[in-house]
C-alpha cells in the first residue's frame, strides 16, 4: 500500500510504502505519528501514487496542462528503458572491445580491504611473527606501517593475540 502523504509544516508531498508508526518529512525533517500525517491518496499501485503526487506538484505551480500532455510514469519508464543504446553498443562504438571489459569485470571479485588483507596474513600461516605478516601484506599491496597498526588495533580490541612473538586471531 502507497500514500500520498503531505508535511503540516512545510508543505511537503511524497509517498509512503506501508503504515509506519511515525514518518519524517523529508523536507523539513519534521516526525509525527503517521496517523497525525494528511492522507490525500491510498493506492496498492506505486505508479498511481507517483502521479497523484506529480498531479498535485504540477497543479500547486499552475502547470496542470503541461502535467496533463505527459505520458504516465510506467509509460515515461518504458520509453527511457527503449531509448539510447546498450552498454555493448556504446563501448563498440567507443573504440573499447566489450568481451575484454566483461572479462576485466569477472576477473577480480575478490578484492579486499587492507585489514582483510591483514588478517588473511595471521589466519593463512602457520604461527607468524609481526615480520612475517607485514611481508605477506607488503607482497598485497598493503603498507607496513598499516599493517603494523592494524595489529596494534586488532591486539587491542582482542581479536588477535600475540604470544611469543607469534600472532593468532582470537
Amino acid at each position: 500500500m502507497y500514500a500520498v502523504v503531505g508535511c503540516s509544516e512545510c508543505q511537503a508531498l511524497w509517498i509512503v510504502e506501508g503504515r509506519p508508526e511515525r514518518s519524517e518529512c523529508p523536507r523539513c525533517g519534521t516526525s509525527r505519528k503517521y496517523e497525525k500525517r494528511r492522507e490525500f491518496v491510498t493506492t496498492d499501485d506505486e505508479d498511481h501514487a507517483r502521479e497523484v503526487r506529480a498531479s498535485m506538484l504540477a497543479a500547486r505551480q499552475d502547470q496542470s496542462d503541461a502535467f496533463a500532455e505527459l505520458d504516465s510514469f510506467g509509460e515515461l519508464g518504458d520509453q527511457i528503458e527503449h531509448s539510447g543504446i546498450d552498454d555493448e553498443t556504446y563501448l563498440a562504438e567507443s573504440g573499447i572491445d566489450p568481451e575484454e571489459v566483461a572479462a576485466a569485470g569477472e576477473e577480480d571479485t575478490t578484492s579486499r580491504s587492507r585489514e582483510e588483507i591483514v588478517r588473511a596474513a595471521i589466519r593463512e600461516q602457520s604461527a607468524p611473527t609481526e615480520a612475517d605478516i607485514v611481508e605477506y601484506a607488503s607482497e598485497h599491496g598493503v603498507s607496513a606501517s598499516y599493517t603494523e597498526r592494524a595489529l596494534k588495533k586488532l591486539r587491542r580490541a582482542g581479536e588477535a593475540s600475540e604470544s611469543g612473538g607469534q600472532y593468532r586471531l582470537l
